[in-house]
């Protein structure tokens, strides 16, 4: 087999196994292949199992994969964990000297490659090298080129750490690698193909590129899994993009000085997950109230409460619609992929000032935290301000209304500082200037002023995007990140015979519900795809549109679809039309893709 290959590594924490993955994803990403790769590991501050996966191919690549062709287990654990998903004549890098394997645990068309890791990790600088020692075991057995791996040591650890430990890394990835070619065959190739320009990158790197790019110049958050990594990215760009970056001591001191930072001109957002939004919810009304522009990134884990701290769920969907007191306007964006999420974060903060309204970028752990090769970003950025105003304009102005009510229900915004901007705000109901009043007249204007943006908003707004042949029988309906898995599920059940479409719904708040109507209505058969018991997104529709998918594909084990389960779904509904709803866990037994 050539240039399709899947790879994990899996230890305890401590072995650097994010680290390692991602190298070898860039090494293959260097060599001219796409690459995706996708991390778990447990909500523990010291210990634990760490597994990494790395997908290469020539082709195009959406999503990771179920099976492993070759897995490098650094203890017992990941044996056991894993070894039953290694595909057939796949192989097992492991440590002889360490880990008796009994044959009776291993089917027989897997094979087996111990080495002696730590010896010979020990031999080329420590323990820690290890992770190096089994990547360069890899490069070995499909045959990659050593020097694209080499290169990829001195650029993650040259810069760093200096030129000795880029020298002492390459040596024992060397070490692994002559180790391998003494010993061992393998049936696997990987074959080197013309480098792409493309960045390789997590959907929470590309949240940030697109805010940065947007203008953002404030972030205020307290850490939270899987939304820390927005923060933590955006404080490594402070000098360069001239940010303010705040670590706060709640999610509530988060909104609020996310909201002050806005009002006071410059363009701002906070991230969080799930709970950290649940103590967001009431300055989320009070910029709604205020008509403050504010940009949210709530991404997704399992829940309730505590809930999965570090796995990965689509449970928030209706939580973020309808979150504060009573109903107030807030545009919902939920990206498929690193590029989506790039892009729809400029939209996010365009939208924002345009309709001074909150903004929330709805994402979850898988991905937020998985690695993909994207091309380029082009950074012709449109930026719009909205009726953001000028001293110039309000020297001119005369009287300035700050809420004042328009056909379109957005009104004129001023910073403070302003001559002739000035104006009263608070959380209270309140008129066209700002002074709070409780009166009827007074109330249903504001509210319907407020709403009116909605519908100004929804005229501007693209329609679902939609992949795949018109006239195929069935039509798949989903949003945010099962967009990987269900593009790679596709591609497989096209060569299987089958011919399916895919309606994303990526701006889902307002909804597009004449858009999705006319899908269903002109739809054989559809099936809705997300990562939640209930089914969220089929309730959704039913409630804008009054019509009902046909089928769903669930899955709320805390971890994402594989694109296999996907195609084992599809199969499974069109074969068996009894099927009404599939649900997944770990022991589905699916075919390999």
């Amino acid at each position: 087999m050539r240039n399709k290959f899947s790879w994990k590594i899996a230890g305890e924490a401590g072995d650097g196994i994010l680290n390692a993955g991602l190298m070898f994803a860039r090494m293959c990403m260097k060599g001219g292949l796409n690459v995706f790769a996708s991390a778990e590991y447990p909500s523990l501050i010291r210990g634990g199992h760490n597994h990494l996966d790395v997908m290469a191919d020539e082709d195009m690549l959406f999503s990771h994969t179920k099976y492993i062709d070759v897995l490098v287990a650094l203890n017992r654990e990941s044996l056991e964990k894993h070894a039953g998903r290694v595909s057939q004549n796949g192989g097992i890098i492991y440590d002889g000297d360490k880990l008796q394997i009994d044959m009776n645990e291993i089917r027989d068309d897997v094979r087996l490659f111990p080495m002696p890791l730590l010896r010979i990790a020990e031999q080329n600088g420590g323990k820690i090298m290890r992770n190096v020692v089994a990547m360069g075991a890899t490069v070995a057995l499909v045959d990659y080129d050593i020097e694209l791996f080499n290169q990829v040591i001195r650029d993650n650890f040259g810069a760093k750490k200096g030129e000795a430990i880029a020298n002492a890394n390459i040596g024992a990835a060397k070490a692994g690698y002559d180790y391998v070619k003494q010993n061992f065959k393998f049936d696997y190739k990987l074959q080197k193909r013309k480098p792409k320009n493309a960045v390789f990158m997590s959907g929470n790197e590309a949240i940030v590129a697109g805010a940065l790019k947007a203008g953002c110049k404030f972030l205020a958050a307290y850490p939270m899994t899987p939304a820390t990594s927005v923060m933590t990215n955006m404080a490594a760009q402070e000098k360069n993009y001239n940010v303010v970056v705040k670590h706060t001591e709640d999610e509530i001191a988060a909104i609020n000085m996310a909201i002050g930072a806005s009002y006071a001109g410059v363009r701002a957002m906070t991230c969080t997950s799930g709970g950290g939004f649940c103590l967001m919810v009431e300055g989320l009304g009070l910029a709604s109230q205020m008509e403050i522009p504010l940009v949210i990134v709530e991404a997704q884990r399992p829940g309730p409460a505590t809930g999965m701290a570090t796995h990965s769920g689509q449970g928030d969907l209706r939580f973020v619609m309808h979150a504060s007191t009573d109903e107030s306007p807030r545009a919902i964006i939920a990206p498929g992929d690193q590029e989506e999420c790039f892009y729809r974060t400029v939209d996010a903060f365009n939208i924002a000032e345009k309709y001074q309204m909150p903004v929330i970028i709805l994402t979850d752990k898988y991905l937020g935290e998985s690695y993909k090769s994207i091309p380029v970003f082009d950074e012709s950025a449109r930026i719009d301000r909205g009726k953001l105003l000028t001293q110039e304009y309000l020297d001119g102005a005369g009287d300035f209304r700050r809420y004042a009510i328009t056909e379109d229900g957005i009104s004129p915004r001023s910073i403070p500082s302003q001559k002739g901007g000035e104006h009263t705000a608070s959380s209270y109901e309140h008129d066209e200037e700002g002074y709070e009043r409780e009166e009827e007249e007074t109330r249903v204007a504001m509210h319907n002023k407020r709403f009116r943006k909605f519908e100004s908003l929804k005229n501007e707004l693209p329609p679902p995007q939609f992949f795949g042949d018109k006239d195929a029988g069935t039509t798949i309906i989903s949003w945010g990140s099962t967009k990987g898995p269900i593009l790679q599920a596709m591609r497989k059940l096209s060569q299987k015979g089958m011919k399916t479409n895919f309606c994303q719904i990526v701006y889902i708040s307002p909804f597009p519900k004449e858009d999705i109507a006319k899908v269903i209505r002109n739809s054989r058969r559809t099936v809705v795809i997300e990562g939640n018991k209930t089914s969220q997104l089929s309730g959704i529709i039913k409630e804008h549109t009054g019509l009902d998918v046909d089928y769903k594909i669930l899955k709320y084990d805390g971890r994402p679809f594989f694109s296999e389960e996907i195609v084992h779904g599809i199969k499974e509904i069109v074969e068996n039309n009894n099927t009404r709803e599939l649900v997944f866990s770990k022991n589905t037994i699916v075919e390999r893709c």
